[in-house]
């Protein structure tokens, strides 16, 4: 009987590969197959070794994604082949990354897995773009949700509990949605004032934060048009970044009651 192979998930970060854990540095740079979603960074691929195989499952011909059942089919179909797997995931792969569910069907196909965690794209672009989550006196809290709808469904979100002032708001794929975000933030509660910062690219060389508010989110979004990966953070926190000195910000829309 064929010797099965052995799968990590492993979580690429936000993008700089200096963020990398040293394990997950490890297991890429000497990698037999690669899966890699469509958000690892170009420098986090570069260190995939030449010799390794390759399987970008972030597209396919029409730029669509590959359906999950498909990966967690694939992932199974490697490993029984005898493949150890580098499963490359962007930031966590336990936030927002799928990553729990193949993890659950490895393990229902008696797949030996690991799981190697990474920054979450939350906290490395926070980080980056220097807005804490935290901070005393003006976030007690923090909330990770995400912006993405199926089939063009209206988000399904607890905007009473996501419009609470005293919380940091972290949105995951939330920029084709900014005008419903941004809607039902203010009809819950939040003030249009509420300062917002959309990273691009966070970790990143090509860095790109751009300070909103909650009232000029959409039109923000329209007018700068940022590029995934992206995302939103929403709170006081953000006006914590907007006191740096003005050489530490890449681009600030007006309107900001920081």
């Amino acid at each position: 009987m064929k010797k099965l192979g052995c799968v990590h998930l492993v979580g690429a970060g936000p993008g700089d590969p200096d963020l990398l854990t040293m394990k997950a540095a490890r297991l890429i740079s000497s990698a037999q197959v690669v899966v890699y979603d469509r958000l690892v960074s170009e420098a986090v691929l570069a260190m995939i070794p030449a010799s390794a195989r390759r399987i970008d499952v972030g597209k396919e011909s029409g730029r669509h994604s590959v359906p999950q059942p498909e990966i967690n089919s694939l992932l199974v179909s490697l490993a029984r082949d005898g493949h150890d797997v580098v499963r490359l995931k962007g930031g966590d792969p336990f936030v927002f990354g799928r990553g729990g569910e193949e993890a659950r069907e490895l393990a229902r196909h008696g797949i030996p897995h690991h799981i190697v965690p990474g920054i979450s794209a939350a906290m490395g672009c926070a980080a980056a773009a220097g807005i804490p989550l935290t901070f005393r006196g003006l976030s007690d809290g923090v909330r990770l949700v995400t912006g993405h709808r199926q089939e063009d469904r209206d988000l399904d979100l607890d905007w009473q509990a996501l419009a609470d002032p005293n919380c940091t708001l972290v949105v995951y794929m939330g920029m084709g949605t900014s005008q419903q975000l941004a809607d039902n933030l203010q009809a819950a509660g939040l003030p249009a004032t509420t300062p917002v910062a959309i990273i691009e690219r966070g970790t990143t060389p090509q860095q790109r934060t751009i300070f909103s508010s909650v009232g000029r989110l959409a039109e923000d979004v329209a007018t700068h048009m940022p590029k995934p990966p992206a995302l939103l953070i929403i709170g006081k926190v953000v006006g914590v970044a907007l006191e740096r000195p003005s050489t530490c910000r890449q681009e600030l829309a007006e309107g900001v009651d920081a």
